[in-house]
């Protein structure tokens, strides 16, 4: 009796697929004999009423109709599937020129930020990095920044409910580093900075950073000036000319500014300021010695430099773009040029 009905089943199945025009049909028709309550499963529950000598040869019959219907359901899927494809090609003209795709390339910023990671690596400088949410002893303690400094007021900061914020430089990751790590100490800091600033043509609320520090006996103005004057000649050209101004800042001293001369990237003659820098502020290094509980930085024994620059005002006069905004509006007009 099973074994007439596997028979008719095994008929009536392949009947059903011949006629099967689209993948619905198709899968109406798996579901008609192999699904949870399909035909073929209701035969296959009928099996223990079969007797012991019997069910070898029946149970091998059962499993030979439902591979041969699984197979002719697969075979006639990729058969429906190759006529669609056929039918969506049917009248494209294979003899026509293809359209080329478009390659994309790195953000302008990306590309300088690669840049100098290069060139200060060749200098010996490793690579250096952090958290862009802050705590003000990273942002501001560490580095000697008074109570009533400006920068930490909320009008200038972007502060959390839990007290912490979101870094107003990357000089948060020279402290960091030097909380794990004894001098010689050399490295970059490039990432992500955040200051409340009005959007407008040269201020962005988020812009990138590349700060660099080092530490060790017996470094000097000389040893800051050289490293700083190697890096922008790389960046634009033998010629170029620099001047480094007093500046003040708390975390250095002395203290200062550098300028181009604009004449490096085909502009007016003028003067560009292009960066920060200093030599260490021994009270910097008295607040990491008290944070590690030791005289690693003792600023009897120890120097160092630190420096600073927008990624961002780098790319905008190495590329002539007088608006910022460009660099975040991810215009594919403006991007393709890079």
């Amino acid at each position: 009796m099973i074994e007439q009905q596997l028979e008719q089943l095994r008929a009536e199945a392949f009947a059903d697929l011949a006629g099967v025009s689209d993948e619905s049909a198709l899968e109406a028709v798996r579901i008609k004999y192999l699904g949870r309550s399909g035909g073929l499963t209701a035969v296959s529950e009928s099996m223990k009423s079969v007797s012991k000598e019997e069910k070898p040869r029946i149970g091998k019959l059962l499993n030979e109709v439902r591979n041969a219907l699984t197979t002719a359901l697969d075979e006639r899927k990729a058969a429906l599937l190759s006529d669609a494809d056929r039918k969506a090609f049917a009248g494209v003209d294979v003899t026509l020129p293809g359209v080329a795709a478009r390659l994309g390339t790195l953000h302008p910023i990306t590309q300088l930020q690669d840049r100098a990671v290069q060139i200060f690596r060749r200098m010996g400088f490793a690579l250096a990095d952090g958290p862009d949410m802050e705590t003000e002893f990273h942002c501001f303690d560490a580095l000697n920044t008074p109570a009533d400094h400006p920068a930490r007021n909320e009008q200038d900061t972007f502060y959390f409910n839990d007290g912490r914020l979101l870094r107003t430089q990357t000089s948060t990751v020279q402290i960091r580093t030097m909380e794990k790590n004894t001098p010689p100490i050399r490295i970059i800091a490039p990432g992500a900075a955040y200051r409340r600033d009005e959007i407008d043509a040269t201020h962005l609320a988020q812009f990138t950073q590349m700060e660099g520090l080092a530490v060790d006996e017996g470094l000097s103005v000389a040893d800051l000036k050289g490293t700083l004057e190697f890096f922008f000649r790389e960046l634009f050209g033998k010629d170029a000319k620099f001047r480094f101004r007093p500046h003040f800042f708390p975390f250095t001293e002395p203290s200062y500014e550098v300028d181009i001369k604009s004449t490096a990237v085909g502009s007016a003659d003028r003067w560009l300021e292009i960066a920060g820098c200093g030599m260490v502020d021994p009270a910097v290094f008295d607040s990491i010695n008290l944070r590690r509980k030791d005289r690693a930085f003792d600023p009897e024994k120890v120097t160092g430099f630190a420096f600073g620059f927008g990624l961002d005002r780098l790319a905008m006069i190495m590329s002539g773009v007088s608006d910022i905004r460009a660099f975040t509006d991810n215009d594919q007009r403006f991007l393709s040029q890079f």
